[in-house]
């Protein structure tokens, strides 16, 4: 632990179902506004699942209930930004749960320049995260998330060659900030999941966007690897020292 920051706890939870780590948040967050647990970042991987944010609908979801049931999707309407997303096996997902608002804050939305900010935060922590890999990624103007510029798509091998004149999309982010301003939900790194379940979607409402992993251009370490890369550079953004947790 940094000597004169704030504490943050780490917990690897390695692949649980989503409702799980739904209810996990939801408690730690009353835990952390009550001061009996300090700031947690939960790291984890989820079963196939689609999640719909507040601005999201259905109509964004473009299996059949059949085809879903089929494949072991399910669909869960969920309190965060953002629009439809799908998580699975693959994918490294972040749930920091923070203190964000200023001693003394009550309400019940924290100030636009200050959750913006935490986006910000977040996407950079994403790309340093990605550099470390081996990758080059950025951010685009106007979009929330982390995208692969149009130059290094072009060396993605599987890719269809008419759609990589445009960046793509290899993590997403949707959060909430709550009435007692603790942070839930986050980001989803795509590492090595299964391409085909986001033909599942309009990922993030967004018609023509393509995904990408990192497997479309590297090899990268096991999960566990990653996500420990992932705290140090969130800690690092974030200015918190990690305490890693046994789950």
């Amino acid at each position: 632990m940094e000597q004169g920051k704030q504490v943050c706890q780490v917990h690897w939870l390695g692949l649980v179902d989503y409702d799980f780590a739904w209810q996990m948040q939801a408690r730690m967050a009353e835990e952390i506004a009550s001061g009996r647990r300090p700031p947690t970042l939960l790291l984890l991987e989820h079963s196939p699942v689609i999640t719909i944010g507040r601005r999201g609908g259905r109509a964004h979801i473009l299996w059949s209930a059949d085809e879903l049931v089929q494949q072991g999707v399910a669909v869960r309407e969920v309190d965060r930004g953002g629009d439809v997303t799908y998580h699975g096996p693959g994918q490294l997902v972040g749930y920091p749960l923070l203190p964000l608002a200023k001693p003394g804050w009550a309400g019940e939305r924290l100030p636009q320049a200050d959750f913006t900010g935490y986006l910000r935060k977040l996407e950079r922590a994403i790309i340093h995260l990605l550099a470390r890999l081996g990758i080059v990624a950025g951010q685009r103007e106007g979009l929330t998330g982390v995208w692969v510029p149009a130059d290094i798509w072009a060396n993605c091998i599987r890719c269809d060659p008419k759609l990589k004149p445009a960046p793509a999309k290899i993590a997403s982010i949707g959060v909430k900030i709550d009435g007692k301003g603790i942070s839930r939900h986050g980001f989803a790194v795509n590492i090595h999941p299964q391409m085909e379940y986001w033909e599942s979607i309009i990922p993030c409402g967004l018609e023509g966007v393509q995904m990408a992993r990192v497997t479309d251009f590297v090899n990268p370490p096991d999960m566990a690897e990653v996500a420990r890369l992932a705290a140090e550079e969130l800690g690092d953004v974030l200015g918190y020292s990690l305490e890693w947790m046994e789950s």
